[in-house]
């Protein structure tokens, strides 16, 4: 390309300096002059800058060899040249390479055109079903506004404006169109007898600074009659005097806009017809019609102690050694008495091998007995706690019912003999594995989330409470010995770490804190504003590591000693919606394992912290599982669809 420079082999080109010559001593510039003054400064235009005038001035021009000199200048500055006149259209759209803001007011015709011309082949926002049975599809532009409003319309007047293009006129009842002249639902007044009458419906809201009196009974005799004579006064809401009838209560404590209406029937919503059958395709046990029929029964009462019951489903209590179902099985093929669990390596479970049924709604935990894992110990939300074996029949060996709402937690103590279970009918019960007995209560009128035995001081447990407290309880004398007050929300967890010195809890205030034991002050807290709460912890086999379940469908990792977190370690990819998930570890410590609000079981490498494998468990979240201690690749799920499996 020629660039205006002149060549080497010119013959008035500079003459090039001699080899070690200074530069200063070179009297003829590098650059040429001029050739003319035709293509000087004196040719620019301060208000054409990118030479268009010049452009078209050019066909004018009577000397041939300048025209195409010019043309040629044309043709390499292309770029930067515009050919087209911006004069030429106004509503044009021009645009410079060079310009960083372009200035264009498009019409309000333009904007709301609709949109013409041949469809995009390959696009993949295309209505599909656009010509169907019931009519015809159109897209249109409408506002959010404007389509509350005809929808609000359509459901409370019963008619909309027509939503076809270019249409005009109404859909739906047009008779209460033309009565109300056309007006939509921001437009309609009701008349001022409608809302007298509205306002007679209203219940009195009661005198400011009164209240009623909770032993005053209701005279039942004067109640059973309508209005007659006698019939009591009242200011209504409109400020005029309406009749009470004498089996209504006298309001006397303000309530204000909360009072209610007459004839107003507030009662318990039943599930439909269509949310049973959907309940019973998700995996949940069918009822039969008369079952479905009968109200919901909340038991306000509670069960009191010495009123539970244990039932044992198995043919004899004990063998012909006299040994009960907690003695540990030596005919199994599977060494269960090892000198500590996890001696083997693991693998991943593919395919499951066998399941216990026999809850009738979802299971909320599950435990496995301490050093063995031969039996299974789970609480449901049908209230009920259950005792499964695992190696040799696999069936159900005794329930235990002593509470009237669902079951949140249960574990074990260290030798498997008692369990404490924890219910929201805020009671904690401890019971005996074997005989099925209810040994003691627990409760201080709230509700407890969880529960946990001291590692080395059996006699004692802690308990996280709604009332943000932890609570420990001394067994003996079945008083609280200590209260543990500092979070700001229902406490989730508890974890002894530490050498069984100090414990730590998270709650649902989106913080951790650690305790040192017996000693209501907190020595570690943790919070940030990017945590999320974290109802789950699981420990790792080597004690040096807590996993927790974060809300935001992720596992953190937080060292059991200096309570910092890893954040090389980040466990995600599983969807938990807000489910209390529990995050386990295999017996090696190879691999983490979750379940997913969907139903999945999720398991992670330790050491890459990427998904191994993933497989559809069970049909609705899966809130429990657990590894067999001396198994290779055997784990146990629990899900809300009221089933437990075992997969191997």
């Amino acid at each position: 390309m020629d660039l205006g420079y002149a060549s080497s082999g010119d013959d008035d080109a500079a003459p090039t300096p001699l080899a070690g010559t200074p530069f200063a001593s070179v009297s003829a510039p590098m650059l040429p002059q001029p050739a003319s003054d035709d293509e000087g400064d004196d040719d620019f235009d301060a208000t054409d800058a990118f030479g268009i005038a010049k452009i078209s001035a050019t066909g004018a021009s009577t000397s041939t060899e300048k025209a195409a000199a010019k043309a040629e200048a044309v043709r390499a500055s292309a770029p930067d040249v515009l050919v087209n006149d911006p004069s030429v259209s106004s509503t044009s759209l021009i645009t410079r390479p060079s310009d960083s803001v372009i200035f264009f007011n498009s019409t309000y015709e333009d904007m709301t055109r609709p949109v013409e011309g041949p469809a995009n082949p390959w696009s993949d926002r295309k209505m599909t079903q656009m010509n169907t049975l019931t009519g015809h599809v159109e897209q249109q532009a409408i506002s959010e506004q404007a389509f509350k409003t005809q929808q609000r319309s359509f459901a409370v007047l019963g008619y909309a404006a027509n939503p076809s293009f270019g249409a005009e006129g109404y859909v739906g009842d047009l008779a209460a169109a033309a009565s109300n002249g056309g007006d939509f639902i921001g437009d309609v007044k009701q008349s001022r007898a409608t809302i007298r009458a509205t306002k007679r419906r209203r219940k009195a809201k009661g005198t400011l600074g009164e209240f009623d009196d909770p032993d005053e009974e209701e005279d039942e005799a004067a109640g059973e009659g309508a209005e007659g004579e006698d019939a009591e006064m009242e200011v209504g809401e409109d400020g005029e005097p309406r009749k009470r009838k004498k089996k209504e209560k006298a309001q006397k404590e303000y309530i204000g806009p909360w009072a209610g209406w007459e004839g107003e029937n507030i009662a318990t919503v039943k599930p439909t017809e269509e949310e049973w059958e959907e309940q019973a395709e998700k995996g949940g046990k069918p009822l039969t019609k008369k079952e479905r029929s009968r109200p919901v029964i909340d038991a306000g009462k509670q069960i009191g102690f010495g009123e539970e019951k244990s039932t044992f489903h198995g043919k004899e209590l004990h063998d012909y050694l006299g040994r009960s179902y907690l003695h540990i099985p030596t005919d199994v093929d599977v060494n269960l008495k090892p000198s500590e669990p996890g001696l083997q390596e693991t693998f991943i479970p593919k395919k499951c091998i066998h399941t216990w049924s026999g809850h009738t709604k979802g299971v909320s935990k599950i435990q496995l007995f301490p050093g063995s894992g031969h039996l299974i110990l789970s609480g449901s939300l049908d209230t009920r706690v259950k005792l499964w074996d695992v190696y040799n029949e696999g069936k159900c060996l005794r329930t235990f019912n002593g509470h009237t709402k669902a079951v949140h937690d249960v574990t074990f103590n260290n030798d498997g003999t008692k369990f404490l279970s924890a219910a929201f009918d805020r009671q904690m019960k401890l019971w005996d594995t074997e005989t099925g007995q209810c040994l003691q209560a627990f409760s201080n009128g709230k509700i407890p989330y969880c529960v946990k035995f001291h590692p080395e001081k059996q006699n004692v447990f802690l308990a996280g409470m709604s009332d943000k407290k932890i609570i420990q309880y001394d067994m003996g004398s079945g008083e609280i010995t200590q209260e543990y007050d500092q979070h700001l929300g229902p406490v989730n967890t508890i974890n002894f770490v530490d050498d069984n010195r100090r414990f730590i809890t998270t709650s649902d205030d989106k913080t951790i804190r650690v305790w040192d034991y017996d000693i209501p002050v907190v020595i570690k807290y943790i919070a940030e504003p990017s945590m999320h709460s974290m109802p789950a912890v699981g420990v790792h086999p080597n004690k040096k590591w807590l996993a927790m379940q974060s809300l935001d469908n992720q596992i953190l990792i937080f060292g059991a000693d200096s309570f910092k977190q890893n954040r090389k370690k980040r466990f995600a990819g599983h969807t938990i919606a807000g489910y209390a998930c529990e995050p386990q570890f295999s017996p090696d410590g190879r691999f983490l394992s979750s379940g997913d609000g969907q139903g999945n079981m999720v398991f992670w490498d330790w050491k890459t912290c990427r998904i191994v494998s993933r497989f559809k468990a069970h049909n609705q979240v899966i809130i429990s599982h657990a590894w067999l201690p001396h198994e290779t690749s055997k784990v146990v799920t629990s899900s809300w669809d009221s089933s437990i499996k075992l997969w191997d």
